[in-house]
């Protein structure tokens, strides 16, 4: 089932407005010319081999060991064994809906999220894959978890009643725009309408926790990060949660800003760092509870970003440029280096070099430019 389209006026000019007619379009492109066939499922459809599968959009990129994963368009998945200096493609992947973000716990076991509310797993570094999990069974737990609050009474619970068999009835039509993993059998994937669900098992089971976010709208959210015990949940009108307690509760973090955020990085044990739309970035060194803007020369919306391993942050925007901070995200400047197209996702690796997915495939920037041109 192709993406419903109409999600993307929901979230004009936000990251996924960006993503989603790359995607499809490309999608679309695969799909059979209308004589009169059926379309394909793409949920059943697995990927195919393409030899321009370097160039299509890629959507997230991770690592995996000392191997690096992207994903993207039409369940493409690339895997490059020598640090994004050449990529080649997964040898199988059961669906051909777009991948929208990719975790790693070690060389061997991932997950990959993306359009229908598809979850795949790997156990081979990203070689081969299975679905464990599609809209239509995500949209089921989030059945079950509404009767759950039901059967003991909860406030609310008939309206996420109503909102969940509405899910159901709906199909595998919401995407899942974020996914992350602490270990083996931890892990949370979150995407369109507040969907949000958790797993104990390493993904062989599935559970809803969208009950436990104040986000009573069903707002989009965006990405979800882990840092020990203490997880942030990034989306759209400024929604921003945290936990302290490894999911089993949220709280709303409220800042000035009502915009989008589309990311949030933890920079020490109180310091949060928000971004997204037109440029906005906020930074809290109390936890969250007080915020400050910091001001960037140019208006452009801020896609992704990565703490380096010498403690300094680099922020990406749909533009291709990249700035750097070097004082906790109290200050950044634009870099020598720049991604030729919108960045999606980037990625540290082992020799210190960035690696950015795009839509138009993947660069590298090496550690030697990664400099500061000029500070202001």
């Amino acid at each position: 089932m192709v993406l419903n389209i109409a999600l993307r006026p929901l979230v004009a000019a936000t990251l996924l407005s960006l993503i989603c007619p790359l995607a499809t379009a490309a999608t679309a492109a695969a799909a059979p010319a209308t004589t009169g066939q059926p379309v394909p499922d793409l949920l059943e459809l697995p990927a195919r081999a393409d030899v321009r599968a370097t160039s299509t959009v890629q959507l997230a990129v991770t690592r995996a060991g000392d191997r690096l994963v992207s994903v993207g368009a039409r369940g493409t998945v690339l895997l490059s064994d020598d640090g994004g200096a050449s990529w080649r493609q997964a040898r199988a992947v059961p669906a051909s809906v777009a991948l929208t973000d990719v975790c790693f716990v070690d060389g061997q076991l991932g997950w990959a999220v993306g359009h229908s509310g598809i979850v795949l797993h790997s156990r081979d570094g990203g070689e081969t894959w299975v679905r464990q999990l599609d809209g239509r069974q995500g949209a089921q737990a989030a059945l079950e978890e509404a009767r759950a609050l039901e059967a003991a009474g909860a406030d609310g619970a008939e309206r996420r009643l109503r909102d969940a068999q509405s899910m159901v009835e709906d199909g595998p039509d919401k995407p899942l725009l974020s996914v992350h993993f602490t270990d083996a059998r931890r892990g949370w994937a979150v995407g369109a309408y507040g969907l949000a669900l958790a797993t104990e098992d390493g993904g062989q089971s599935w559970q809803a926790f969208i009950a436990r976010l104040p986000n009573p709208r069903g707002k989009h959210l965006y990405q979800v990060r882990a840092d020990g015990a203490r997880l942030l949940i990034a989306g759209e009108q400024g929604a921003l949660f945290r936990s302290d307690d490894g999911g089993a509760s949220f709280a709303e973090v409220r800042t000035p800003y009502p915009g989008t955020f589309f990311g949030a990085l933890a920079l020490g044990a109180d310091t949060l760092l928000a971004y997204g739309l037109r440029g906005n970035v906020w930074r809290s060194a109390d936890g969250g509870a007080n915020w400050a803007q910091i001001a960037l020369d140019q208006e452009i919306t801020l896609t992704s970003g990565v703490r380096l391993t010498d403690g300094s942050v680099v922020l990406a925007d749909e533009s291709g440029r990249l700035l750097r901070s070097d004082d906790a995200g109290r200050s950044f400047h634009a870099l020598e280096a720049t991604a030729p197209n919108a960045v999606t996702a980037l990625v540290q690796i082992e020799d210190g070099a960035l690696v950015l997915s795009g839509a138009r495939g993947l660069n590298r920037v090496d550690a030697a430019q990664l400099v500061v041109t000029e500070r202001k």
